[in-house]
């Protein structure tokens, strides 16, 4: 797959959100890692977050300039068209990032609830539908992030 600037904010924003429970990991002094291990974590973390920004930028100015792949299609077949693409309200790019931002946080509390040991496995199955319909409008947030990016591009140039 190649990379899009909707699939490389998606992969900042988990990032960032790791970055958040390492901190809250090492701020509680977590009992299933030294302070050592989780420093160490958010170093490399912290050099990822640097890399990833660094391709970020550079995506969208090779993009300004050439004919850069702006989206790869989704093939994903297991989701029920009618839940598919729902996010047509986005109107534009940071609007777009801060969905698939919060998107992102929502599939991460969604996917804590599903690791509980303490409810019945009836209960996690019903936590697994609600990850796949995130998942999908997760999916359907990066595809409109590209598209958005594309049109601004398409129209930037035309000017």
């Amino acid at each position: 797959m190649a990379e899009t600037l909707g699939s490389l904010v998606d992969k900042l924003a988990i990032k960032s959100i790791r970055e958040f429970y390492l901190d809250k990991m090492i701020d509680s002094g977590d009992e299933n890692f030294s302070q050592e291990e989780l420093r160490e974590k958010k170093r490399i973390l912290l050099e990822q977050k640097k890399s990833l920004r660094e391709e970020i930028e550079e995506f969208v100015a090779s993009a300004a300039v050439s004919e850069k792949v702006l989206r790869d299609e989704k093939l994903k077949l297991y989701n029920k068209r009618e839940t598919m693409g729902k996010v047509g309200g986005v109107k534009g790019l940071s609007e777009g990032i801060e969905a698939l931002t919060k998107k992102n946080f929502d599939l991460w509390q969604l996917e804590d609830e599903a690791r509980r040991e303490d409810v019945p496995l009836e209960y996690i199955g019903q936590v697994k539908r609600k990850i796949d319909a995130a998942n999908q409008q997760r999916n359907d947030l990066i595809d409109r992030i590209d598209e958005l990016f594309e049109e601004k591009l398409r129209s930037l140039k035309e000017a």
